[in-house]
């Protein structure tokens, strides 16, 4: 959730504020230059200016009129923001998946040509713009997919398995309640671990639907652009429950969050030239 704006701040940093208080100074210092103008009318300037200043803080900050122009601006820092760490996301892609990603980024624009061509507007509607979200949100489920596969590359079902197997058996044979408590304590780290991994698997699944319905929804707009009789028929199209769809594996998602985050650890310590000892690979 994004910060909510100083307004208080944002007016100091005000640059039709800055120059007026710079004004003051100068016209005081100018003042000040003067041989014929008495002693006291040097500060006048400076006064005039804080009076104002004091006023200018006590009323802009709290008209509705500048916070919204505060919250919009805000609005465009965080899309900017955003959009740059979309573009850093991309370049870590492999060239399969940005060839995916530039590849739906160019039927969106298609899409958005073709029906100012054919309809001969400049402005598109709301529902036909909701496809920048959707794209939005293909890159982000694309990165999740992404990082989801490759962890369970370094990870094996089977394995697991077989050591919770061990492990159980290690309980039941240890020699002394000090040693069963250790065993025990290694029973429950690997359930937590099969779990965690079914945890992935599923949500590999889940964002691998997602994709694929986010590509085949482009597809039938791109179509339906091309071949619509009227540019109302477009609204037949059901935008809001793809969008719905996505807002659900959204949270669905974020609720293996501490999961997910593990795997950028992950892939950050895989990216060195570290190899792990040769027990530990097996």
């Amino acid at each position: 959730m994004a910060e909510k704006p100083n307004y208080l701040k944002e007016a100091i940093k005000e640059p039709l504020n800055i120059w007026g208080m710079v004004a003051c100074v100068a016209a005081s210092v100018f003042v000040a230059t003067q041989d014929a103008i008495p002693l006291i009318t040097y500060w006048m300037p400076l006064a005039a200016g804080a009076a104002m200043e004091t006023m200018y803080l006590m009323t802009v900050p709290a008209m509705s009129a500048y916070r919204r122009l505060v919250d919009s601006r805000a609005r465009r820092r965080e899309m900017i923001e955003r959009g740059h760490k979309r573009e850093e996301m991309i370049r870590r892609f492999d060239p399969r998946e940005r060839e995916a990603v530039e590849y739906l980024k160019w039927m969106k624009n298609q899409i958005y040509q073709n029906y100012q061509k054919f309809t001969h507007s400049s402005d598109l509607p709301d529902h036909i713009l909701k496809l920048d979200h959707m794209w939005d949100k293909y890159v982000d489920f694309l990165d999740i997919y992404r990082r989801c596969k490759n962890h369970l590359r370094t990870a094996n079902r089977q394995t697991i398995m077989n050591q919770i197997q061990q492990a159980e058996r290690a309980v039941n044979t240890a020699p002394d309640e000090g040693t069963r408590r250790l065993y025990e304590k290694n029973f429950e780290i690997l359930q937590k671990r099969l779990k965690a991994y079914e945890d992935i698997e599923r949500s590999i699944k889940r964002v691998e639907a997602q994709l694929q319905s986010i590509e085949s929804f482009f597809g039938l707009v791109n179509d339906q652009v091309v071949t619509m009789p009227t540019p109302d028929a477009l609204s037949s199209l059901d935008f809001d429950s793809l969008i719905s769809s996505i807002e659900i594996t959204k949270e669905i998602l974020e609720e293996t969050a501490p999961v997910l985050s593990q795997l950028d650890y992950a892939e950050r310590s895989s990216e060195s030239n570290f190899r792990p000892p040769v027990a530990q690979r097996q």
